[in-house]
């Protein structure tokens, strides 16, 4: 089986309940991580987390399958929850292929969340065409597409979200659903809200619990960085290290805003002026107003191969942070001040 975020929502079931081993991958890593967490909640049963590694499976291309059929410290059910990057669970997944298709017992569901991997992956096309296991991609999402989820999430939680409601969630957590997720667990829980009980969310419920927005956590540094805006950039970095920012989630925000830098170029017509484009789209719903000025000047500078270079600067800037999580706010730091001044030097 195959989904993208487009169908995934209505697969899932189906898939829960059929599908042995599952495949998350695209560029969006919180949708897929996302993806994982619902279809972990849909088994049946589904038991004890076991966690693996990518790196592991590739060293030990047995272990995926021994883990699989082994039962729990306490002979309970289990399921297994792969991190990997790229095809490093590829042998391992075939050796665990091999022994289901020769009938060597029942092993448990195994969810694989791998980044930098796509639906073309060698591990994606060993599992596309059975019918027991599924292949997801997963692309970053606009706005529309992450309030509709919240509103969906919402439903499943017993809550009564309206469009703007649902839109302020997507906004505060920069339309990363696995937050979203999270918000939305805590409003159920603040509400005490259930599917048999809804609650409608107010704008008071979600003061009490919401995130931070996203205007006063990531985006003033995401901005002053794409827009080339090198004088605000000293005062951006401090305030990141006095708020205790996460690299990670902050450098998240960055490949969110270039995906979306992306999406606008391949909408875009040769010649067309980057404010009217960008207008444009505000007045059709696909931009939040407030956006306006920050994507049209971001657009006028990050497009065509200068865009490809710097969302490929972004995804070796994460396996960085990643490799050494104790120097990743330096690591941050220094690489933002390098694009910030090659943002600045374009728009000159």
């Amino acid at each position: 089986m195959k989904a993208t975020q487009r169908d995934f929502a209505s697969m899932a079931p189906r898939a829960a309940r059929s599908a042995r081993v599952f495949f998350f991958c695209g560029p969006d890593e919180a949708g897929a991580n996302a993806a994982a967490q619902r279809i972990a909640a849909m088994i049946e049963n589904p038991g004890e987390r076991v966690e693996l590694a990518g790196g592991d499976l590739r060293r030990d291309p047995v272990l995926l399958d021994d883990e699989a059929r082994s039962t729990s410290l306490f002979a309970g059910s289990r399921h297994i929850f792969v991190r990997a990057t790229g095809d490093e669970a590829h042998d391992a997944v075939a050796n665990l292929l091999a022994a289901i298709d020769a009938g060597e017992g029942d092993p448990c569901a195994v969810l694989i969340v791998a980044t930098s991997a796509t639906d073309k992956a060698r591990t994606a096309k060993l599992l596309e065409k059975r019918d027991d296991a599924l292949v997801a991609m997963f692309w970053p999402p606009d706005l529309a597409q992450v309030r509709d989820a919240v509103r969906t999430m919402g439903d499943e939680a017993g809550l009564r979200l309206s469009g703007p409601m649902a839109e302020r969630i997507a906004r505060a957590t920069g339309l990363d659903v696995l937050l979203a997720q999270s918000e939305v667990a805590k409003l159920a829980l603040y509400l005490d809200a259930t599917p048999e009980a809804p609650a409608t969310v107010d704008a008071e419920a979600l003061d009490a619990v919401g995130a931070r927005t996203e205007e006063d956590g990531f985006m003033p540094l995401v901005n002053a960085v794409l827009s080339g805006k090198t004088a605000q950039l000293a005062g951006e970095l401090h305030r990141m290290r006095e708020l205790g920012l996460n690299p990670v989630g902050l450098l998240l925000a960055f490949e969110r805003r270039a995906a979306q830098l992306a999406q606008l170029d391949a909408r875009m017509g040769p010649g067309q002026n980057p404010r009217n484009f960008v207008q444009g789209e505000s007045k059709a719903r696909r931009v939040f107003f407030k956006d306006v000025p920050d994507l049209a000047d971001q657009l006028s500078i990050w497009r065509g191969k200068r865009l490809d270079r710097l969302v490929a600067r972004l995804v070796e800037l994460h396996r960085e942070l990643l490799a050494n999580n104790a120097a990743g706010e330096t690591l941050l730091a220094q690489a933002l001040a390098g694009i910030a001044m090659t943002g600045r030097k374009a728009a000159h």
